[in-house]
């Protein structure tokens, strides 16, 4: 999915008197939690820094080292709260249901440079005062803009942006590269500046040296932001130092490897994180070590160099649903497992998972744990009930994009992607069939509303586009020839919506009749809508968008999409209500129907 660069007027529009109280489920891919822990340098003494079960994160340590700012998820909302080093004295320092992250001290600590989406919905840089808790923009715009560092003197406030870019897909895939830069603006938001070179390449997270005058940043190429944010590549990046004054970039000797948060110590020495796999944690040019573990993220140094704040992210997905906070109130969020479908009559839940080296078909009763009912070796992706909610159709194969994520630059771009077909089954497991065979790659089905047919999309040598098979003579009628997927036959049995890829590399949202007229756009973003699901009255869509882009370097949320947020529209595309709005990687909604007693 890929961020929109133009103006929000589709977005927050006023709301619409049809919009019911739903619940809605989503997969979001990210920390299941996320703790707070302090140590000294080396990593002796690590300690809880607050009690854990919630998400708190992103710690940055003030210039006089008695406070320390984070981000907490724990009343909802990301916000920015404040903690001393004994975690004493909790504050919460901003309140607004936007995404509030990433805060830097002023050299004064009065003030606190973050990013938020309070204005547009995009990642731009706020200021906030302390004391009056009153907030104002410094930055503004439609790429975001990340990782702001006061500088010790008060001049500048230094940042990455991915303003200047278009953010191109990564090689072979559909998923968008971080293009990034090094820019300085003062705190009253004039003087904006870029100081590195305008490439398709990417430098972030920039620290101040102490006299002002020079940064440290992490670089890569381009297409490694892909490589490293999925962990495939042992692949490498520089540390760069840059002149504020001149803008000379120089290369500043370091270890090779995977190195995020370059930090200038007050010792001399450069603190920074390792992701590759053979030396994750904190670890130093000195060859000294800290904190370690792939868990660790985001170190934050105190002004000696004694100590070091981060956190430890925890993942444990499962396929029972759980809660989650919505940015709209019309709508209540759980999470899921990836791409579930509803039964509308008895609220079961139908998704899929991989478990002891198997994929799993599960099934989830309403207040029960999940149940395979299907366990295979290859992908199973997508499934979707009957209008009777006796069988499942869904896609079984290798998929291999979805699993391979050396596609790209190892391999040419493959529309079979190791070969899928569309197959069946019964509610309790039994009657598993093949519906499709041959070369192409046939997937995402969906059941009309009198479950006598299916809509699924095919890719390959054998065409490409959307196909209506009868069920009952398994005869198949070309319904579109284009690079179209993601396939959901309306409740109502008038539409089907799906998604069609463009020239331009972008994923928009089509509907159309069952007879092949009355094609319509509904979308025309520069970038990816995805991920469809009707309401159970047919009035309504949900999908997977990119249009407010990253809200973070793309590297510190840990999944292939972190731009992804859930969006609602009535089924013309008109009334765009946004759900979610945070940093980590969200897709696959489905509605949860009021089940009747």
């Amino acid at each position: 999915m890929r961020p929109i660069f133009c103006a929000l007027s589709l977005l927050l529009l006023a709301p619409s008197s049809t919009w019911a109280a739903d619940k809605i489920l989503i997969a979001r891919l990210g920390p299941t939690k996320a703790t707070l822990y302090i140590s000294q340098s080396d990593g002796s003494g690590e300690h809880a820094l607050l009690p854990p079960g919630t998400y708190d994160y992103n710690p940055s340590w003030s210039p006089k080292g008695d406070w320390i700012a984070f981000t907490s998820e724990r009343n909802g909302s990301a916000d920015l709260y404040r903690v001393h080093p004994d975690g004493k004295g909790l504050e919460r320092l901003t309140t607004d249901k936007a995404y509030d992250d990433q805060a830097a001290f002023s050299p004064d600590q009065k003030r606190i440079v973050f990013v938020s989406t309070r204005a547009a919905g995009f990642a731009n840089l706020w200021v906030l005062d302390i004391a009056t808790r009153k907030a104002r923009a410094l930055t503004s715009g439609h790429g975001g803009d990340f990782r702001p560092s006061w500088s010790p003197d008060g001049n500048w406030i230094a940042f990455s942006s991915d303003r200047d870019s278009s953010l191109p897909d990564a090689k072979g895939r559909w998923e968008r590269l971080h293009i990034a830069g090094i820019y300085i603006v003062h705190p009253d938001g004039t003087g904006l500046k870029r100081l590195t070179a305008k490439d398709e390449n990417f430098c972030g997270s920039p620290k101040w040296s102490s006299d002002s005058k020079s940064l440290i940043a992490y670089c890569m190429i381009g297409q490694n932001t892909w490589e490293n944010r999925v962990g495939q590549d042992k692949t490498d990046d520089t540390l760069e130092r840059i002149d504020v004054a001149t803008g000379a970039v120089s290369p500043v000797a370091a270890p090779a490897g995977t190195k995020e948060a370059p930090i200038l110590l007050p010792s001399g020495d450069i603190g920074y994180l390792r992701r590759d796999p053979e030396l994750p944690g904190v670890s130093y040019n000195s060859s000294k070590r800290g904190p370690a573990g792939a868990d660790v993220r985001t170190p934050s140094w105190s002004p000696d160099g004694a100590q070091v704040a981060f956190n430890r992210y925890t993942v444990d997905r499962s396929p029972e649903p759980k809660p989650l906070w919505s940015r709209n109130q019309k709508f209540e969020l759980f999470t899921t497992t990836s791409l579930p479908s509803v039964d509308t009559t008895h609220g079961r839940l139908a998704t899929w998972g991989r478990a002891d080296g198997k994929f799993h078909l599960y099934v989830v009763d309403p207040g029960k744990p999940a149940r395979s009912i299907l366990e295979r070796p290859e992908l199973i992706i997508a499934p979707q009930w009957s209008p009777d909610a006796k069988r499942l159709v869904m896609g079984v194969g290798q998929f291999s994009a979805f699993l391979d994520f050396t596609v790209g630059n190892k391999k040419p771009a493959d529309a079979v992607n190791g070969g899928g077909q569309v197959a069946i089954i019964n509610d309790d497991g039994s009657g598993f069939e093949m519906l499709t065979s041959g070369a192409n790659n046939n997937a995402f089905p969906s059941f009309a509303p009198d479950g006598k047919r299916i809509v699924y999309r095919t890719l390959g040598p054998e065409g490409f586009g959307l196909r209506i098979m009868n069920l009952a003579d398994r005869s198949v009628t070309k319904l579109t020839d284009g690079w179209d997927n993601f396939s959901l036959w309306s409740p109502r049995g008038d539409r089907i919506a799906f998604v069609r890829r463009n020239d331009a590399g972008d994923f928009q949202i089509f509907t159309i009749r069952p007879d092949g007229s009355g094609l319509k756009q509904l979308s025309t973003t520069h970038g990816n809508d995805a991920h469809l699901a009707w309401s159970p009255d047919g009035e309504h869509l949900l999908f997977a968008t990119s249009r407010m882009g990253f809200k973070d370097e793309a590297l510190y949320t840990d999944a292939p999409q972190p731009y992804g947020e859930i969006f609602a529209m009535k089924a013309d595309g008109t009334d765009i209500q946004q759900l979610t709005d945070n940093q980590w990687e969200e897709g696959g909604p489905a509605w949860l129907p009021e089940i009747k007693k």
